[in-house]
């Protein structure tokens, strides 16, 4: 199934280089395709020009501007796909967390998740299509900008990484207080991790039906944990994300769409990833 299968009801131009969606595919490439995983940022003055007059969150939340964000790198290096302008913690926000990025901090929870109490903040049946609109709204409007020059790769957070985030209140060293849940408060992580792994999947399904051309899960923060707690904690989680889209999906027609996991640092989760099961095909 080609990629103007998946998408004939919305018209988006054919795709004219699939070099990275082959690779992903594990097929044979004439060369190594190239891509950013975050497809614009400071290192571009026309970025910064963008975002000098707009909160990064209402970036996010304006199709147009995420749309222009994701074609500027486009316009200045030869790479082989573009990655929508976007943030992994939107998710957080949809289920009703205020998060904002402060200017030499990084992104911010004014009211992190302390105790399992907390949990009955979170809107647990997130309304994705509504709440998370704008990204798939800023997908489609990107699929027609691309012209079909490479394809549109679209993302999420992985549960762990997003947990920790929203207990830890932001970015952290240790991701002590989020660590400290783990041990200390197990059944009330796996409640956690398994309310972001519902969500995440009905938004990545979302991301591919408005036009995202292939999927990729940042599990930024599993090396972080060790053996024990990644297996327990992260993998299950990757591993009924990669199912569920996969599903889903299918029953969509549109399962041929290849998704992507990054996990930085520790050798114990990459061993650990590299033994997954294949991920959507």
């Amino acid at each position: 199934m080609g990629d103007g299968d998946f998408f004939d009801s919305e018209n988006f131009p054919p795709l004219k280089n699939d070099t990275f969606l082959r690779a992903a595919w594990g097929k044979v490439t004439d060369y190594v395709p190239v891509w950013c995983m975050r497809q614009a940022g400071r290192y571009l003055p026309e970025f910064r020009e963008t975002r000098a007059t707009q909160d990064f969150f209402t970036a996010c939340r304006t199709p147009a501007i995420s749309c222009e964000l994701t074609l500027q790198p486009l316009r200045r290096f030869p790479l082989d796909a573009a990655i929508i302008f976007s943030d992994i913690l939107v998710i957080p926000q949809a289920l009703g967390m205020e998060v904002t990025m402060v200017p030499g901090k990084g992104p911010t929870f004014p009211d992190p998740l302390n105790e399992p109490g907390d949990l009955v903040k979170l809107q647990e049946n997130v309304d994705v299509a509504q709440e998370l609109a704008y990204v798939f709204q800023a997908i489609k409007l990107t699929r027609y900008e691309l012209k079909g020059k490479v394809p549109l790769i679209g993302f999420s957070g992985a549960p762990w990484t997003l947990m920790a985030y929203m207990i830890e209140g932001g970015g952290s060293n240790t991701m002590a207080k989020a660590k400290r849940w783990l041990y200390q408060f197990p059944e009330a992580s796996h409640k956690l991790l398994k309310i972001l792994t519902n969500v995440i999947v009905d938004y990545l399904v979302g991301q591919v039906t408005s036009g995202a051309q292939a999927l990729q899960v940042f599990e930024s923060h599993a090396g972080h944990l060790g053996n024990e707690q990644f297996t327990e904690f992260s993998l299950p989680y990757l591993r009924e994300i990669a199912h569920q889209v996969k599903e889903k999906l299918k029953v969509l027609g549109l399962d041929q769409v290849p998704m992507v996991r990054f996990s930085s640092s520790g050798t114990i989760c990459r061993r650990h990833l590299l033994t997954c099961p294949p991920l959507p095909q």
